[in-house]
């Protein structure tokens, strides 16, 4: 799994927290960096936070989505979801969490995104 998050902490946490559930994770700090792993490498489930550094989350999604990249992407943001939401399934998320979230419904929504 490839988290893409720019708050260390967050992504560190997000990444401690899936280890647990056996889940291996890959972190990129940045959407450009975010944008290259996802493009070289096969992952079952990327999350990916809109408000990232260098490139937004919405423009790697959409670019991910233009080079042919069917991994199921779970899209992070602070922002209400009611904002964002049709906005980032119209460019090929798969689904949308806001922040804060419950850590078990990040689970059950990343388990159902690896089994599609």
């Amino acid at each position: 799994m490839l988290v893409v998050e720019d708050d260390v902490t967050m992504a560190e946490t997000i990444r401690d927290g899936l280890a647990l559930q056996c889940f291996t994770v890959d972190l990129r700090h940045d959407g450009a960096a975010g944008l290259s792993a996802a493009s070289g490498d096969a992952y079952d489930v990327i999350v990916l936070d809109i408000m990232l550094p260098r490139i937004d989350g919405r423009e790697v999604c959409r670019q991910l989505r233009e080079r042919n990249v069917r991994t199921p992407i779970l899209m992070l943001s602070a922002t209400s979801p009611e904002d964002v939401t049709g906005d980032v399934l119209a460019l090929g998320a798969d689904d949308f969490l806001g922040k804060p979230f419950s850590f078990p419904v990040l689970v059950a929504r990343l388990r159902a995104l690896s089994q599609e």
